[in-house]
């Protein structure tokens, strides 16, 4: 929304108004873009142009898969019974990814966090400390939570543009989403691993599969996974690199493009955020009052700590997506304090969710089309033939980045790709938990390719994918090469169970 200059100046004397704005708005010289960033925007321009979006992607590719089936000598009528068979396997998993997002939104939202993002946007004095500080922001948070991230980070980039004098917009709203796109599928809300380690979670084929290697074992703790000494370097190392990228993409002030210049309007977080509810009548006591909130989250944590106690001395073991959703769930609630704060804050996040809940059925398809007929031993074989111990990681990540574009989701990708990385694995002695953090380590970079995960950040941000995906994919030029190496390198250092 745009804003004339005399309102901008009233309403934010220390935002994108500064310096940088006046002189590109009294420069008759146009605004030069670097090669990448062309290059990256010419990519983006033929994606929006020839590609369909997300949803589309899983309708084609339900009938490549079907295609593949046949070339593989599967019988059609074989093929579409596997895939009605596999179209609700995912149900709860769908359901868990949902409330995932929907946790982590309601999390954000609240007026406490709305006050600590207020705080952190002032610690940030120049264009490019705050271009570095919210890509640090953005990776940590999504280790913490990927949902919470998606929010947490983009209300945080908004602000840090409202408070610091002439930031580019468009590359502080890119970094908003860098924790999708480098770390977030190793953090404690990774899909994969959270999913391998959880008996509900975890389609029986996969369990079964991941049984074969482990002598009847069909699950992979989160010891074995995110938490080896391999995935926390290869995750320091992606971090590392991705910090320093970030430092050195800020545009020069000529090139910088601020809130304003792009016609958003930034108004104080805080000064939205503090809402009361209104008690209109008696019964609206219940939903306005703490007691209630109290009494939960007193009940919830009275059973969370039963839970990890149950551990037996390994209280990680004990965290999956119900953990994780249950934690979420009741630290929404203890911070928007008032039960009506809270139903608001679902009300408002739910949307978000939309995609999982229509797309997740048909990766459940493709899922059953892969597992419940002879295409998974087929594909195993062909990575088998063409890979040994040392490259078949590093082709599993080039392997998981590319799918990743056209399927983008961790967990439903996951379940397709599974069946057949896990058996490949086993063939070749590889580590099963090390190829579920290739796994994680090559399908987050695909998001920075494609922008699906992209839509509530740039919804938050006022944004459009094409304005942050010239920093996305110049990011993606430095960290997968990085991944590359690290899964290559550290291959060999696990042994196969």
């Amino acid at each position: 929304m745009a804003r004339n200059a005399d309102s901008a100046e009233q309403e934010n004397p220390k935002g994108a108004s500064g310096e940088h704005g006046s002189a590109a708005h009294g420069s008759a010289e146009p605004e030069k873009e670097t090669l990448l960033a062309r290059v990256a925007l010419r990519f983006t321009a033929f994606t929006e142009k020839w590609l369909p979006d997300a949803f589309g992607f899983v309708l084609v590719g339900t009938f490549l898969i079907f295609a593949l089936g046949l070339s593989t000598g599967e019988r059609p009528t074989t093929l579409v019974d596997a895939w009605g068979k596999g179209f609700w396997s995912l149900i709860e998993f769908t359901l868990q990814m949902a409330m995932i997002i929907i946790g982590g939104y309601a999390v954000a939202v609240s007026a406490p966090v709305a006050r600590l993002i207020a705080r952190l946007a002032l610690i940030p004095k120049s264009p490019r400390a705050a271009i570095t500080f919210t890509a640090a922001v953005a990776m940590v948070s999504s280790y913490l939570n990927w949902a919470f991230s998606l929010v947490f980070s983009a209300i945080l980039a908004k602000e840090i543009a409202r408070v610091v004098r002439g930031v580019d917009y468009r590359a502080v709203g890119a970094m908003a989403f860098l924790g999708l796109g480098t770390v977030w599928a190793q953090g404690l809300s990774g899909s994969a691993a959270l999913q391998v380690a959880s008996a509900t979670s975890s389609p029986k084929p996969v369990q079964d599969v991941i049984a074969d290697g482990r002598g009847g074992d069909g699950l992979i703790p989160l010891t074995d996974t995110i938490f080896t000494w391999q995935s926390l370097l290869a995750t320091a190392v992606v971090f590392a690199v991705a910090l320093t990228m970030a430092w050195f993409l800020t545009p020069s002030p000529s090139r910088a493009r601020t809130a304003e210049q792009l016609g958003i309007e930034l108004r104080p977080l805080v000064a939205e955020s503090a809402t009361e509810a209104k008690r209109a009548r008696p019964g609206d006591w219940l939903e306005s009052s703490p007691v209630f909130t109290v009494l939960i989250g007193l009940l919830g944590l009275w059973y969370l700590v039963r839970h990890f106690a149950a551990a037996e001395g390994n209280p990680i073991a004990a965290l999956d997506l119900n953990t994780v959703n249950l934690i979420l769930i009741l630290l929404a609630l203890c911070l928007h304090w008032r039960p009506i704060r809270m139903v608001d804050a679902v009300r408002r996040g739910a949307p978000a969710a939309s995609g999982v809940l229509l797309q997740f059925p048909f990766y459940g398809g493709i899922f059953g089309m892969i597992a419940f007929t002879g295409i998974s031993k087929q594909v195993a074989g062909w990575l088998v033939s063409v890979s040994n111990e040392v490259v078949f990681a590093p082709l599993i990540a080039v392997y998981s980045a590319v799918l990743g574009i056209f399927v983008p989701s961790g967990g439903s990708k996951w379940v397709i790709e599974a069946p057949y990385v896990i058996d490949a694995a086993n063939q070749l002695h590889v580590n099963q938990g090390w190829m579920v953090v290739v796994y994680d380590l090559g399908e987050a970079s695909a998001n920075l390719l494609q922008p699906f995960w992209m839509l509530p950040t740039l919804a938050i941000l006022g944004l459009k994918a094409r304005d942050i995906m010239g920093y996305t994919f110049a990011m993606f030029l430095a960290c997968f090469p990085a991944v590359l190496v690290m899964v290559t390198v550290l291959a060999g250092t696990l042994p196969f169970p």
